[in-house]
């Protein structure tokens, strides 16, 4: 079994990476397949690596709404033809802040 820090360095770098690649201009992902594709991917692996943390790693963050990035997970994987991508743009612009925060923040308490 990893260990929460390999799955909260999975999170921060795919955050890190969606970032990278929407934040010089706004539009792009909406006009981009490619850059799509790539942030999609990115959504995929970090929400599948929240799922991978252990209950007290979640715990320290209560409120990372877990569930619903769980659900996001699934919505990638197994419903990939109805994304909305709109909706994705709009997640990522509003829920990227926090969750970076909150994976930043778990982090640091599980390195003291």
């Amino acid at each position: 079994m990893k260990d929460d820090s390999v799955y909260l360095g999975h999170i921060l770098r795919c955050i890190s990476r969606i970032e990278e690649y929407v934040s010089d201009d706004p539009g792009l992902f909406s006009s981009s397949h490619l850059v799509q594709d790539a942030v999609l991917r990115n959504l995929q692996i970090m929400a599948e690596s929240t799922q991978r943390l252990s209950a007290a790693a979640k715990a320290r963050r209560p409120d990372v709404p877990w569930t619903a990035l769980a659900g996001l997970r699934n919505v990638l994987v197994h419903g990939y033809l109805g994304v909305d991508v709109e909706q994705i743009r709009r997640a990522i612009e509003i829920d990227r802040p926090g969750l970076e925060a909150a994976g930043a923040a778990i982090l640091e308490d599980l390195m003291k």
